[in-house]
């Protein structure tokens, strides 16, 4: 009897402890985020339901057939029972695909408009650095040869190239609030990973690969940037900035650094 309390106390601690949130998420800042909040919040409920269930069952069972003395009877099971329960399984299972496909692919699949800024992130042992391209959106041309990063060129911008002059790096992040922007991410050397928890968004970077990655704010202010893959022993060390900025501000930004490039 003593055993079965415990396990019913147990899952309802459990259950409390997540119905209350006190170890939550940071409050979402687009609603691609707030919009994987209620999925992710509503497969917990699911779970927390079926959970709380199966141990106030185990519990029961435990005290309802406790030893008290009689006969043992053994059952073969209930091939009808299995199939229901299999049933009901496969179609939780089916139910939560759906709008999980539907999510992700609103942030993975949707196209950006052509006219949507472009941004360069390059991960490295054990740094992040951001490429903006100039007005006419062209990348300068790079070389591994180029790579200086005490010259503040960690992309291996080749200065011969005439569309590389108004390339901006940057050390942080900065992007306009309220506007999409398609992120080209980079590995110069090991796999690492861009994570913002307030975006809800985790992408690997793969060395010799360009992945692109769709991303937007709505709510100006600095997020951090992880890197989520191990990645060598200074990994904990690599933090970035993600600064949102209204639009003006960063347009007044972003056009004093070209000139400064000039």
């Amino acid at each position: 009897m003593l055993f079965a309390g415990l396990i019913w106390l147990t899952a309802a601690v459990v259950a409390a402890a997540f119905a209350m949130k006190r170890w939550w998420f940071p409050p979402p800042i687009n609603t691609y985020a707030a919009n994987f909040d209620s999925y992710f919040s509503l497969n917990i409920a699911v779970a927390g339901i079926i959970f709380f269930l199966a141990q106030a069952a185990l519990g029961w069972f435990i005290w309802r057939f406790r030893n008290q003395g009689r006969r043992v009877r053994h059952t073969e099971g209930n091939n009808r029972l299995e199939v229901v329960w299999t049933a009901v399984t496969l179609a939780l299972f089916l139910a939560a695909s759906v709008p999980s496909a539907v999510l992700w692919s609103r942030v993975h699949l949707d196209l950006l408009s052509p006219t949507a800024m472009s941004v360069e992130l390059l991960g490295q042992q054990f740094a992040w650095n951001v490429r903006y391209p100039g007005p006419d959106g062209r990348y300068g041309r790079t070389s591994a040869r180029f790579v200086n990063d005490a010259a503040g060129n960690p992309f291996g911008i080749d200065d011969g190239d005439p569309a590389g002059k108004d390339d901006v790096v940057s050390g942080a992040l900065r992007i306009p609030a309220g506007k999409p922007v398609l992120l080209r991410l980079h590995s110069r050397d090991v796999i690492h990973s861009f994570f913002v928890r307030e975006l809800r968004v985790k992408q690997d970077l793969v060395p010799g690969m360009e992945i692109p990655l769709k991303i937007e704010a709505d709510k100006p202010g600095e997020y951090e940037i992880a890197c989520s893959e191990l990645c060598g022993l200074g990994h904990h060390q690599m933090r970035g900035l993600l600064i949102v900025m209204p639009p003006a501000q960063f347009d007044a930004w972003l056009r004093q650094q070209r000139e400064a490039r000039q």
